[in-house]
This record gives C-alpha cells, structure tokens and sequence, in this order.
C-alpha cells in the first residue's frame, strides 16, 4: 500500500487512515491536537469503530499523505483514551492552523464577528 510522502502534523488531514504497527487499519484521523504557534505536536485523534480515541505523540511512528502509522499493535490501539476537551472549532486558512485566541476574542467585538478567512470545521 502506497501511503505516499512523509508530511509534518501541520497538514495531516481529516480521514487519513490510521494503521497499527502490524498494518490493521484502526480507524482515521479526526483531528490533530497540536500547540501549533509553539510547534508542539501533542497526538491525534481517531475515529474508531469504537467512538473517539487519543493518540499520543509518542504513539505514532510515521505521518504520511494517505495514512499514519503507529507504533503500538491493534489491541494496545484498543485501549486507547477518550480524548478530553473540545474538537478544534475554527482554523484560520491553512488546515490545522488555529488562530490565536486574541483573534477570536476580537470577533465577539466587532459588528458581525469580523472572521474574515475563517472557515467552520465540521
């Protein structure tokens, strides 16, 4: 299976399968869970047959275009966490990007909540 280029977390995006270190398909990305002004990536999230699960960075091996690929087996990815907190709600222009909080406090005040090049995640 050709999963394509390494990538960065920055633009991994949504549905990209999701493979245990013995190649099972698990599930697929639902988001990425990131400090992205620090550059910190803290895990991912997947969708599984089972709901939502948390990855932790130190869980995955391998980011790729077509798939991500993890460095623990299908019945250590059975046990994983339900993620904590709230999806991501808004991103500013490229995938994965948040704006800064101070950005999104400012369009509470202005006349029509100025988000202009903001796109809701669905």
């Amino acid at each position: 299976m050709d999963e394509g280029l390494p990538i960065a977390y920055e633009v991994l995006e949504k549905n990209v399968p999701v493979h245990a270190s013995g190649g099972e398909v698990i599930g697929s990305v639902d988001h990425v869970v990131a400090a992205f002004h620090e550059d910190i990536f803290h895990g991912i999230v997947i969708t599984t047959d089972r709901g939502r699960r948390f990855v932790a960075a130190d869980q995955v091996d391998s980011l790729y275009e077509h798939g991500v690929d993890l460095g623990i087996d299908a019945t250590e990815a059975a046990n994983l966490p339900v993620p904590e907190g709230a999806a991501p709600v808004w991103r500013d222009n490229e995938p994965g990007v948040k704006p800064s909080e101070w950005k999104h406090l400012l369009g509470y005040f202005t006349p029509h909540g100025d988000r202009s090049g903001w796109t809701r995640e669905k």
